[in-house]
């Protein structure tokens, strides 16, 4: 899971960015606490700064949800808000 950190823009970008929200999104442990470094993700739900979110980072998943062929230079993608984690031990 990841939480969404700030949005960001690019002046130029691929054709496959045009019309798609760019946010900054942080991974976190399930403890909450910040693990590893910070990337660039596309949202795909509308999420917004300080959602937790599930983000997909493998390219054959975003190809077939986004529908765009092989050619799509999108690494990775938000693909669910976080409402809630049910789980023993969770803080998330």
């Amino acid at each position: 899971m990841c939480r969404v950190v700030a949005p960001m823009w690019a002046s130029v970008k691929h054709p496959q960015y045009a019309g798609r929200t760019l946010f900054v999104v942080q991974p976190f442990d399930d403890g909450g606490a910040d693990v590893g470094p910070s990337f660039v993700a596309v949202d795909n739900v509308q999420a917004g700064i300080g959602d937790r979110v599930l983000v997909l980072t493998e390219g054959t998943g975003i190809r077939q949800i986004l529908k765009a062929g092989d050619q799509v230079p999108i690494r990775s993608l938000i693909v669910g808000i976080v409402d809630a984690v049910d789980a023993p031990g969770s803080n998330a």
